[in-house]
C-alpha cells in the first residue's frame, strides 16, 4: 500500500499541471495498448507453437521410410526428454502426490497423441490427419466455454475444418481416420494437463518431467516397430530435429500461453493446424491447395481472428 500511495502523489502532481482532456485520454490510450499487448503475446506463442510442430510432422513424414511411425515418436519424444531435462534441470522434491499424478496423466496424454497421430499420417494425407484431429480441440471449446461468441468462432472454424476435408472423409483409410480422431481426443487432453501442469510447476519443470513420461512409454514401442534403425546417425539427426520442431518448442510455447490464455479460446486458436499443415504440406510435401482448400483456409483463420479479438477485448475490460 505505501508503494501505491508513493506513486500516486506524483501522478496527482503531474494532473495539475496537465490539462485534464489531454492527460485523461493520452493515460486511458496508454493502458488499453498495454492491455492489449498483453493479450495478443500469448496468441502469438500459440500461432509460433503451430509452425513449429507442422513444419515438424512434415518432416517426420520424410522420415518414416527410414524409421516407421512408432520409430518417428520414440525418437521425437526421447530427444525432447532429454533437451528439456538438460535445459530446465526440473527439481523432483518438493512435489505433493497430486502434482505428480498430473504430470503423469500430462505425459500420458502426450505421448498417446503423438503415437496415434503418426500412425494416421503413415496411413492418410497429413492435411487430412491434421483436420481431423482438430476436432478434438474444437469439442473442447464447445464443452468448455461459458460464453456464446465462442460457440459461434467455434462452429465457423468447424465449417472451415469439414470444408477443408473437401467431403472426401469417407474415401480415406478407415484405420487412420480412426487414428487421427483419437489423437484430437488425446490432443483435448493434452490442453487440459497442460493448463494444470503449468499452475503447478514453475518454468517449463512440468513439461520436462511429462515428457520423460511420454518418451519411457513409447520407447518399446519405437524398438519393437523399428530396432536398430534408430541407431543410424542420419536417423539420429532427423529425429532430434523433429523433437525441436514438433514437441521442444512448441509445447514449451503452449504451456507458457496457456497460463495467460482460457482453455476454450486456445482450443479454438488450435483451429489454424489445418491451414498451417496444409502449407507446410505443399512447401515440403509438395501436396498442391486447391480453391476449396484456401477457402476452408480463410474460415479457419477467421474463426481464430473472431477469438483473438474476443479475449483482447475480455483482457482490457479486466
Amino acid at each position: 500500500m505505501n508503494d501505491q500511495t508513493t506513486a500516486a502523489e506524483p501522478a496527482a502532481a503531474a494532473a495539475v499541471a496537465v490539462p485534464e482532456a489531454v492527460a485523461s485520454p493520452a493515460l486511458g490510450e496508454t493502458k488499453r495498448g498495454g492491455a492489449r499487448r498483453a493479450a495478443l503475446a500469448p496468441v502469438a506463442l500459440v500461432v509460433a507453437g503451430g509452425l513449429s510442430v507442422q513444419f515438424g510432422a512434415a518432416i517426420a513424414v520424410l522420415l518414416m521410410p527410414r524409421a516407421g511411425a512408432l520409430g518417428v515418436v520414440t525418437l521425437r519424444l526421447a530427444a525432447a526428454a532429454l533437451v528439456l531435462l538438460v535445459v530446465c534441470r526440473p527439481k523432483l522434491r518438493g512435489h505433493s502426490r497430486a502434482d505428480w499424478g498430473t504430470v503423469a496423466a500430462f505425459g500420458i496424454a502426450m505421448g498417446a497423441m503423438n503415437t496415434l497421430f503418426y500412425q494416421a499420417v503413415d496411413r492418410i494425407p497429413l492435411g487430412a490427419a491434421v483436420t481431423l484431429e482438430v476436432l478434438g480441440p474444437l469439442a473442447l471449446s464447445v464443452i468448455a466455454s461459458r460464453r456464446l461468441v465462442n460457440v459461434v468462432w467455434a462452429a465457423l472454424a468447424l465449417g472451415g475444418v469439414v470444408l477443408l476435408s473437401g467431403g472426401g472423409f469417407d474415401r480415406l483409410d478407415a484405420a487412420g481416420a480412426a487414428y487421427a480422431l483419437g489423437a484430437g481426443a488425446m490432443w483435448a487432453a493434452y490442453i487440459v494437463f497442460s493448463a494444470r501442469t503449468g499452475r503447478r510447476f514453475p518454468q517449463a519443470d512440468g513439461l520436462a518431467l511429462a515428457m520423460v513420461v511420454a518418451a519411457l512409454l513409447s520407447l518399446p514401442l519405437g524398438f519393437m516397430g523399428a530396432g536398430t534403425k534408430l541407431l543410424d546417425p542420419t536417423t539420429l539427426g532427423l529425429g532430434a530435429a523433429v523433437a525441436v520442431l514438433s514437441s521442444v518448442l512448441p509445447y514449451t510455447l503452449e504451456l507458457i500461453a496457456l497460463r495467460r490464455l482460457p482453455a476454450p479460446t486456445f482450443a479454438i486458436l488450435m483451429s489454424l493446424e489445418p491451414a498451417i499443415a496444409a502449407m507446410a504440406g505443399f512447401l515440403i510435401l509438395h501436396q498442391a491447395l486447391s480453391a476449396t482448400d484456401a477457402l476452408a483456409i480463410a474460415l479457419v483463420i477467421g474463426a481464430s481472428m473472431g477469438a483473438v479479438r474476443s479475449q483482447v477485448r475480455g483482457a482490457a475490460k479486466r
